[in-house]
């Protein structure tokens, strides 16, 4: 069973594989250019294990912040991970003893393989849902300490590297709208984003609009339920 769960799992993980070795690879390169070697980028990428954070957290790290600066800068980056777990507090409801990690370990990219099709017939769907997982962590470590490997011995220009995180992003809201045909949750996300922009400005926008989206994705939520339990 573990066999069969593990090939019907590695193949949709492919496109992942691919995006988060050079992404893991641009982070360990950005790292060890401003001196943190390989170590750093195994337990960062093990015990974090948060892309656009990890980026974010060279210019912390690097630039001495305070506890409390790190804090608020963590929130507004992966406040996002606030309405991906609302969507899957039923997807994930009976998954021990797995149910930690799924927790941990959901990406924007895994958020995107769990819920873009069904399990494979003859698969346990808690350890389908784990392997996924497990495989995507897999790629961004392995990506993350090989790019500081080779930022280690080769002189690399490290310009332009940080943009590879909202370019990832930028393909992940692409994919997903046109494998659905329900574009409210993407059209209210954007929606309230560039109202939140226009009210707050670029600098302080970013809290507001993921609370503003958790809020209205959260009333979406209720109202589907009870449409459906009317039906």
């Amino acid at each position: 069973m573990k066999s069969k769960a593990f090939r019907s799992a590695f193949p949709h993980t492919l496109p992942v594989m691919a995006g988060y070795l050079f992404l893991g690879m641009g982070f360990g390169i950005l790292l060890e250019s401003n001196g943190y070697s390989f170590i750093w980028a195994f337990f960062m990428s093990i015990f974090i294990y948060a892309g656009s954070m990890q980026y974010v957290a060279i210019d912390l790290i690097t630039g001495g912040a305070s506890l409390i600066s790190a804090a608020l800068m963590t929130l507004m980056v992966n406040a996002r991970h606030l309405f991906y777990g609302i969507s899957m507090v039923e997807r994930y409801k009976d998954t021990r003893p797995y149910k930690p990690y799924l927790i941990f370990a959901l990406t924007d990219e895994t958020y995107s393989l769990v819920c873009s099709g069904d399990v494979p017939e003859g698969v346990e769907e808690k350890k389908y849902f784990f392997l996924v997982s497990l495989l995507d962590q897999f790629y961004w470590v392995f990506g993350s300490v090989i790019g500081s490997v080779l930022g280690s011995v080769l002189n690399i220009n490290t310009e332009g590297i940080d943009f590879s995180m909202t370019a990832l992003f930028l393909v992940v809201f692409t994919e997903q709208w046109t494998s659905t045909k329900d574009h409210r949750s993407a059209i209210a996300g954007v929606t309230a984003s560039v109202i939140c922009l226009l009210v707050f400005g670029a600098s302080a926008f970013l809290i507001p609009s993921m609370i503003s989206i958790t809020v209205i994705l959260t009333v979406m939520r209720g109202r589907k339920g009870r449409k459906a339990a009317s039906l």
